[in-house]
Order: structure tokens, then sequence, then C-alpha cells
């Protein structure tokens, strides 16, 4: 796909995702000090690559409007949310910048940070059960894929590998990125499949891209906080260093790191092959593998 118009489609998708998360939590009852710190950290930007994600595969599987699905992608941002809100506390990665600003504890408080994260988690499936144009099946479906992306043999499974049991080795940190960032990930593109009643092979499709996305993102990822801009990237530079973690860098070298992004983004592209036409998903692809925040 040329550039102009991936960027094309991408803008629309992510204005349509913008757009959409605008509207939430805008009332002003007497609690809204929860509304305004969860507001804070979901309107804070990003590339909205989950999301978007959801709308391309919802699009791909012959949803007849994709924007059917923006309450679903949106659903995921939610979630992606409350996990980067808890991810910067104190008692986890004590992070003080996100995307450039304060973290959301640094704003609101410990406490307040805790409670937005808390109530974005059930109110992303509040938005996907009640998606008008969809059916209970498809609702349903889309509801079991975010819980078991996000959920103990997910997300936070690899944030408890992440941080209390060390991953010292490729095998460990592999597994602990699999689990964080391309559970999440999967979780995105196989909601999208889900909502336009996709086949299992595209399930299977969808599911083989977006681990093989998720590593080469977490790899990249792990390059930055060395090689990185602080002022490009959004936040310090060498702050997994300063912790103690060990990365990919350590195990693979700066050159090991580049060559494992350029195979897992070509694994990516070669799963998807059958059913990117158009080549979306290629780009965007090649387009996170050299990405600077």
């Amino acid at each position: 796909m040329e550039k102009a118009l991936f960027d094309q489609r991408y803008s629309t998708y992510r204005q349509a995702v913008e757009s959409y998360l605008a509207g939430l939590f805008s009332e002003k009852p007497h609690w809204a000090d929860l509304y305004e710190s969860m507001r804070y950290s979901l309107l804070a930007g990003g590339k909205r690559i989950r999301p978007v994600l959801t709308l391309e595969f919802a699009h791909l599987a012959g949803l007849e409007n994709w924007q059917t699905a923006l309450p679903v992608g949106c659903a995921l941002e939610l979630v992606h949310t409350y996990s980067l809100i808890h991810d910067d506390l104190p008692c986890m990665d004590d992070d003080d910048l996100r995307r450039g600003k304060p973290t959301n504890h640094k704003v609101y408080g410990e406490t307040l940070a805790v409670l937005a994260g808390d109530a974005l988690q059930p109110e992303a499936f509040r938005l996907i059960l009640t998606v008008p144009e969809l059916d209970d099946g498809r609702r349903a479906a889309c509801a079991l894929e975010l819980a078991r992306a996000a959920g103990a043999d997910g997300m936070v499974a690899g944030q408890v590998l992440d941080t209390l049991h060390a991953p010292k080795t490729e095998e460990a940190l592999g597994e602990v990125h699999r689990l964080k960032t391309g559970a999440m990930i999967a979780g995105a593109c196989r909601m999208g499949v889900q909502a336009a009643g996709g086949s299992d092979a595209m399930l299977r499709a969808a599911t083989e891209y977006a681990y093989q996305l998720g590593m080469a993102f977490q790899i990249r990822d792990d390059l930055l906080d060395v090689i990185g801009d602080a002022s490009v990237f959004g936040k310090p530079i060498g702050s997994d260093q300063e912790e103690g973690k060990v990365t990919f860098v350590d195990l693979l070298g700066v050159e090991g790191c580049e060559k494992a992004v350029e195979r897992c983004t070509q694994a990516a592209k070669d799963a998807v092959a059958g059913m990117d036409a158009e080549g979306f998903l290629a780009a965007l692809a090649d387009s996170l593998a050299v990405r600077d925040r």
C-alpha cells in the first residue's frame, strides 16, 4: 500500500477512535474527579494501534460498516489505558512520565489513579455488551476475547512475570512480552474478526499476525529505551537499565534486536498475506518496525 493511502486510512480510523473516546465519561456527577482522572489518561494521545487493528480486521472479515466495531476497539483501549495507569504506579514501574506528560498518579494521587484504572475495566465490557448493531453472539465473543487477553492468562500474567519474576533469559523475556504485549494486540485483532463473524482461518491468521507484531513492537521498545530520544519517546531513556531489568538489548545487542524486529515483522506480514489484499496490515507492521516513539 502506498504511504499516502496508508496514512489516510490510519488517520480515518484514529480520528474515529479519538472522537468516540472523547464522548466517554464527560458527565459531571459529584464524583467527577474520577471521570477527570479516567479521561486524563484515556485522552492522552498515543498511536491507538489496538483499536485501529480491531477496525481493520473487522473490515477485512466482512463487517459491512467498520464503524460498527468502534465500541469494541475502544473497549480494548480502555483496558489498555487502565494497564498503563497501574503500570506507572510506584508499586510497579514508578514512572513519572507517560507520553511526555506527568503520569496519572503524579497528577491525581495514587488512590484516584488506582480507582480510575479499576473503573476503566468494567466500563470496557459495558461498551462491548451494549453495541446496538451487533447481535448477542458477537458481543459475547468479543467480550470473551477481551477477558482472555487482559486476564490472568494474558496481560496480567505478563505483568506478574515482568515485575515479580525478573526474567533474565531470551525464552523468559519472550514469554513476558507474548503475554504482556502480544495478548492484548491479539485480542484487538481477534475482536475485529469476531465483530464481523469471521472464520476460524481468519482468527488464526489474526492471532499469528498479532503475536509477531507484538514481539517486534516490544523489541523495538527495548531498543528505543537505549537509543531513543527522550523528547520524542515520551519517557526517560535508560529507565529499564536503571531499574536493573534485563531487556532484549542486553541479550541480543542493538544489531541483534534490529534483526529480530525485521524477522518478526516479516512473519507478521506473511501470516496475513492471504487476507491483506490492500496491504494495510503489512504497511502498519513496517511502520512500527522503524518507529521512534
